[in-house]
């Protein structure tokens, strides 16, 4: 089977981080600085390694001094195997890139006790052969993170739209609150289930409790609101790049009132543009 190969590669400070990241959300499996002449070995051993809809992505840049050695007989060696790669060049202008580099105070990889300016012109030279075989070059000197990303994306055939990832967890406050949670929302004004005997040993996952704390006029509000507020923001955060949401759900124990709403919100989520996943925290905490 043939399997997608895209090289990263351009000009340091260009945004190449921000493309790898871009086509990691997407499910490409990318690898950071690997040298070129690796590369038909490294795509042989992923073979049997990855699932066959898995697309890979490989950075390549200067940081391997011997990045470029054997370029061609390396990309011809690759086509033989029936792979055929397409190149994603990265390049700003000298201007906006030594911006980048005042502003991070580093110095350039090809010129660490020489200008900046130096390394820029080193880098461009040797960079040449590669950027006349790209298969889409992006000019990053006007684009803020989120306009790199719709770039790399629209090569992709996404037209912008980033894969939203939500992670939906419910929690248990005695147990604190989940370090990674963007949004945080506290059902214990609920009536709590706990104090009712034949509820009790019961959890979120059982239908008979989930019932009960979904059928309180208050829940029946809470959930309206809670769409509203999520069909509002979901739009918001794809237009600024964000890949990861997690919210979380909380309540006392994190068994019963937390657990049924993050249920109800997998099961019904108003944003059908989304990948869903759910982790009950605390559910088999007791």
């Amino acid at each position: 089977m043939r399997r997608r190969l895209l090289i990263i590669s351009g000009l340091s400070g260009s945004g190449k981080s921000t493309a790898a990241r871009a086509l990691e959300d997407q499910g490409f499996f990318v690898v950071d600085n690997l040298p070129l002449v690796m590369l038909p070995s490294f795509m042989d051993r992923v073979q049997d390694g990855l699932q066959d809809e898995t697309e890979v992505a490989v950075v390549i840049d200067v940081r391997n001094r011997c990045f470029l050695a054997d370029y061609q007989a390396t990309l011809a060696h690759l086509k033989q195997k029936g792979c055929e790669p397409e190149i994603i060049f990265l390049e700003s202008s000298d201007a906006v890139l030594l911006r980048r580099y005042s502003e991070t105070r580093r110095s350039h990889p090809l010129a660490p006790g020489e200008t900046v300016q130096a390394g820029i012109d080193r880098e461009r030279e040797l960079l040449l052969l590669l950027r006349n075989a790209a298969t889409c070059i992006i000019d990053s000197s006007n684009l803020n993170s989120r306009q790199l990303r719709e770039q790399v994306l629209n090569y992709l055939g996404h037209k912008g739209e980033s894969l939203l990832i939500v992670n939906l967890e419910s929690f248990g406050y005695r147990f604190g609150l989940p370090p990674a949670a963007d949004l945080v929302f506290d059902v214990r004004f609920l009536p709590n289930p706990h104090y009712i005997d034949e509820l009790r040993p019961l959890t979120g996952l059982d239908e008979k409790l989930r019932d009960y704390v979904l059928s309180q006029p208050a829940c029946v509000a809470f959930r309206q609101h809670l769409d509203q507020m999520l069909t509002f923001l979901l739009p918001h955060y794809r237009e600024e790049g964000k890949s990861y949401l997690t919210i979380a759900v909380g309540c006392t124990g994190g068994r019963h009132r937390s657990v049924s709403i993050v249920e109800d919100l997998y099961a019904s989520f108003p944003d059908s543009q989304v990948q869903l996943r759910v982790n009950h925290r605390d559910v088999e905490k007791g």
